[in-house]
């Protein structure tokens, strides 16, 4: 039974889910379209525009909030060529961590909003970004939402965007490398969050919807021992597991996955986390199939060397989320530019915008704000005492495309 399985595997390539330029133009000179440079010269908006970027700098996600803090800055570097200024406005950035708890997050962005702020942006965690999303649609503020992947963000309400992909774009990359899999069992190993519950509604309806049957081992976040867990995947005995996990707890919960047979005995399939946990694998680095959102060398585009090169400049490295903040930065500069402030008017300058970013063309869709981009499939390799992603294929913006929320 389990050689047959394998053989399932060959077809079962790559289901995962994640756990998870130019310079400014000279006077005189039109500023490019979805660029992300700065325009230049006089303007009839507000002298000063505050922003307040709310995300994990602390708590189990602060990786995370870091890879998006360096692409932000980076971003408005980019974006501004290095004024922090557009078209006669002042962007001032006010940050605040969330340590990845609601309601601290939702306690910061009442404090800025009090204080004047009407763009928010952050979120590694889609618990966070839920709440914080609430609050933009009670108080009618612009609020761009970064790593958190829960679909539950996109179409939430009309002030609401994101930055990075969601859950669907990770399960939906699958289907760009997959065969049928009519029939067959798999099982979705994640956390019991917002997160991991947005996997499992996804698999659920993406591959559920290609003939699968689809169930799941949910795991509080507070657990630190796996062992029970993983021999309740053994039990279930599904034709695939899906692992989406995300934050400090991933090494733990993988070395369980070995020790206890999961991955020499079922395929195992994954979304590949950030540079932390290249090594987490171990042995069985080789057994996983993984699709990938975002690596320094996933691609060429020129966007993404201006992003690595701005980053590295500033003593960081780029990792998984580092182009969800550099995003978030062309967008609230493409906001201000268009909408001077007026959060009705930004909100309509970033439906339908589309832009080249770090993964190249990507495109806020109008109707229900999710951020349409490209994906990867990646496999890890060893090299010099370490394992480094390699990029195996990439999958276009369109064909990973969630459904669209109807309204």
């Amino acid at each position: 039974m389990r050689k047959s399985k394998k053989l399932i595997f060959g077809t079962l390539l790559a289901t995962a889910a994640v756990l998870l330029a130019a310079c400014a133009p000279q006077p005189g000179e039109p500023a490019p379209t979805g660029s992300g440079d700065a325009g230049s010269g006089e303007s009839n908006g507000p002298a000063e525009i505050s922003v307040g970027i709310v995300t994990s700098e602390t708590g189990p996600l602060a990786g995370y909030g870091k890879q998006y803090l360096d692409g932000f800055k980076a971003g408005l570097d980019y974006a501004t060529d290095g004024t922090n200024e557009i078209d006669g406005t002042k962007i001032t950035v006010t940050y605040k961590d969330d340590a990845g708890d609601p309601d601290k997050a939702v306690t910061a962005v009442k404090e800025l909003i009090g204080s004047g702020t009407n763009i928010i942006a952050g979120s590694a965690s889609s618990g966070v970004a839920v709440a914080v999303a609430e609050q933009a649609a009670q108080n009618k503020v612009l609020f761009i939402s970064g790593p958190a992947a829960a679909d539950a963000l996109t179409g939430i309400n009309g002030y609401t965007f994101r930055s990075g992909r969601q859950s669907a774009q990770d399960v939906a990359t699958s289907g760009a490398f997959l065969d049928d899999i009519s029939g067959k069992k798999i099982t979705v190993f994640a956390q019991n969050n917002a997160f991991g519950q947005g996997n499992v509604a996804a698999v659920t309806a993406i591959l559920g919807a290609k003939g699968a049957t689809v169930d799941s081992v949910l795991v509080a976040e507070d657990v630190t021992e796996f062992t029970p867990f993983a021999q309740q995947v053994l039990q279930g005995n599904p034709d695939l597991v899906f692992v989406a996990w995300a934050g400090a707890t991933s090494g733990a919960m993988w070395q369980a996955m070995s020790q206890q047979g999961v991955l020499e005995t079922i395929p195992v399939a994954t979304g590949l986390g950030d540079a932390a946990t290249f090594g987490a694998y171990g042995e069985a680095t080789e057994k996983i199939s993984f699709l990938n959102h975002y690596f320094a060398g996933a691609n060429e585009h020129e966007v993404n060397k201006e992003m690595v090169t701005r980053v590295e400049e500033a003593g960081g490295t780029p990792d998984l989320f580092t182009p969800d903040g550099f995003n978030a930065a062309l967008m609230i500069v493409e906001a201000i530019k268009t909408g001077k402030g007026d959060v009705d008017a930004m909100v309509a300058a970033l439906e339908g915008y589309t832009f080249e970013g770090p993964k190249g063309t990507t495109t806020v869709r109008a109707g229900d704000h999710a951020l349409i981009q490209e994906m990867y499939q990646v496999k890890l390799v060893a090299k010099d005492g370490s394992f480094v992603p390699e990029l195996i294929d990439t999958a276009d913006a369109d064909s990973v495309a969630p459904a669209e929320v109807k309204k």
